[in-house]
């Protein structure tokens, strides 16, 4: 599995300013003020219900805010989605899908190649090189839904790191994964936020994994804490999201 060498980027932040999310005039995200920072690998965390997805759909434009603004470059993130690859919760993808792992990775490729052109051999280096990366190259031909869960958000991945995008986006990658994925990707995460992307992730586990993070935004309908892991995850801030009955990994016990 050898590194992929990713382009650098010396983009700005994603700015969140007073974003609010209602469904069916439910309170879902209340006035989110923040930074996503390039060059970090940032969690987002926060209990079941907290609005993490939520947040990320909003940004994507996904779903409709009633009101606030999501900006990169000065400019409403939604009239820049090709420069965002965004990997959805494994539970929203139909695994039954008729298609083999080149398939699925390839799929990474239909924004920058157009649909119903033949894809170039730049796409299909790339595709190999994203399978290599990720340690699926022997597995191209394999149907999506053969594979483990694992394997399967592996492909997921590999798909995402060929649309050469800016900006990643991955809600709950580490879901039901076994550990040699889980450290596949975050090395990929780490190597990403190397180049200067920006690379934001929703997260569940507040154990040890969770030092793998640069950055974590805390949520809970509102914002909570963002900053670095030090300047979020400390008592105060997590039984004010959680409630009482929180364990989390501190770096200092």
């Amino acid at each position: 599995m050898t590194p992929i060498s990713f382009p650098n980027r010396q983009a700005e932040g994603i700015h969140i300013s007073e974003l609010e999310v209602h469904y069916r005039r439910v309170l879902a995200l209340k006035a989110i003020n923040c930074e996503i920072r390039p060059g970090r690998v940032t969690g987002m965390i926060g209990p079941n219900g907290a609005g993490k997805s939520t947040l990320i759909k909003a940004m994507l434009g996904l779903v409709t805010p009633v009101q606030g603004k999501v900006c990169f470059q000065n400019q409403p993130l939604t009239k820049q989605l090709d420069q965002v690859a965004y990997l959805p919760q494994r539970s929203k993808i139909d695994w039954t899908y008729p298609a083999t792992v080149w398939d699925v990775v390839m799929m990474g490729r239909v924004r920058k190649t157009g649909w119903f052109h033949r894809f170039s051999s730049v796409s299909r280096r790339l595709v190999a090189q994203a399978l290599d990366r990720v340690g699926l190259s022997d597995y191209r031909d394999r149907a999506i839904g053969e594979l483990s869960g694992g394997q399967q958000q592996r492909v997921f991945i590999a798909r995402a790191l060929t649309e050469q995008a800016h900006i990643f986006c991955f809600d709950e990658p580490f879901a039901g994964i076994d550990k040699k994925t889980e450290s596949v990707i975050f090395d990929i995460l780490h190597e990403l936020a190397e180049a200067g992307h920006i690379v934001l992730v929703v997260h569940h586990d507040l154990g040890h994994s969770i030092v793998n993070f640069d950055d974590l935004i805390l949520l809970n309908r509102e914002l909570v804490a963002h900053g670095t892991r030090k300047e979020v995850l400390n008592a105060e801030n997590l039984q004010y999201a959680y409630g009482d009955r929180i364990a989390f990994f501190s770096e200092a016990a």
